[in-house]
């Protein structure tokens, strides 16, 4: 699945708003059209978002650094999209081609996918469940994906799990993106709402739990889509191995705990009125929509990178892999 791509110096993204009933590609040309296709979530994942930014930076006219400050405004979470910015602003300020450097963020994007999966592989057995929260796959990153990474390689190397998916609301990513990548896969999979983890869980049916990041801080508190904070603590109440797959330049050391990670809060109507025909709620009501959660490094069995596997991820593990 190939969710960016670059034809004849012209940049292609699936709409990701349209999934799972429609595979629109969309052509965005001004620096607006950039901005709100991070902010809409036509394009999200952290490292498909550093990877769109990257080639906004290389194609988009104008003062580098304004576009820069102007596109990472879109999400503030998600690490990725600045550090991609901050690296182009840099090959800029060099002299060096964008283009080619963009092209370089979104290779090298594949190779540590591919790294990824396959560090998340050897922690899994043939047969598993596997319990996934929100989207990883190669939609939110170049190809495999995070998360979902060691679920994709793992059935082109013969493995056989069933994956049950989380929903994720509001926005749904799990029932829209992660069932639509795992039947295309043609990998066991089973939708359930998201509070439906700990029955399964009670039950025996799920024997790890993969999930993504968008920011992780240098204690190894991760930011993951709201609700895989409430999946991390009942992984640990059943002793269930909680994995968060990401590459290390989600890791933020500037930040020394998840409790200095700004949270994106977005709009109402997420909640009440956008996936449905009528409004699910009163109009006057108020919503509290963030986009993420932090989870505490003490629930993580492992975050596992590009570079190897953190077990019991703390300060020093984290420095170690600085």
């Amino acid at each position: 699945m190939e969710n960016i791509r670059l034809e004849n110096g012209k940049l292609y993204l699936l709409d990701q708003t349209q999934l799972p009933n429609r595979e629109i590609y969309i052509t965005p040309e001004t620096k607006e059209d950039y901005f709100r296709a991070i902010q809409t979530l036509q394009v999200r994942g952290a490292p498909a978002i550093g990877i769109f930014a990257a080639y906004a930076m290389a194609l988009l006219d104008g003062d580098k650094a304004e576009i820069k400050k102007y596109l990472d405004s879109a999400r503030p979470t998600a690490v990725n999209l600045s550090w991609a910015t901050q690296r182009m602003l840099s090959a800029y300020n060099e002299g060096r081609d964008l283009l080619k450097e963009a092209l370089d963020i979104h290779n090298e994007d594949k190779l540590r996918c591919r790294r990824i999966s396959e560090y998340g592989l050897s922690l899994l057995n043939d047969g598993d469940g596997i319990l996934t929260h929100c989207n990883a796959g190669a939609l939110a990153t170049s190809q495999y994906g995070t998360g979902l990474g060691p679920l994709l390689l793992g059935k082109e190397k013969g493995y056989t799990f069933h994956a049950y998916v989380d929903e994720t609301r509001p926005l749904l990513q799990g029932a829209r993106l992660t069932s639509y990548e795992l039947e295309k896969a043609e990998v066991d999979t089973t939708l359930i709402c998201d509070n439906t983890a700990a029955t399964l869980m009670k039950q025996g049916k799920i024997n790890a739990v993969l999930v993504g990041a968008d920011r992780i801080a240098a204690n190894g508190d991760t930011a993951n889509k709201i609700g895989t904070l409430n999946t991390a603590i009942l992984a640990k109440h059943f002793n269930v191995p909680f994995y968060v797959l990401a590459p290390t330049s989600t890791i933020d050391y500037t930040l020394n705990s998840g409790e200095e990670i700004v949270i994106e809060e977005r709009a109402d109507n997420e909640i009440k009125t956008m996936w449905y025909k009528e409004p699910m709620a009163p109009g006057v009501t108020k919503c509290f929509n963030p986009a993420f959660d932090v989870t505490d490094a003490e629930l993580i069995t492992a975050i596992i990178t590009e570079k190897g596997i953190i077990k019991n991820p703390d300060t020093e593990k984290m420095e170690k892999l600085k």
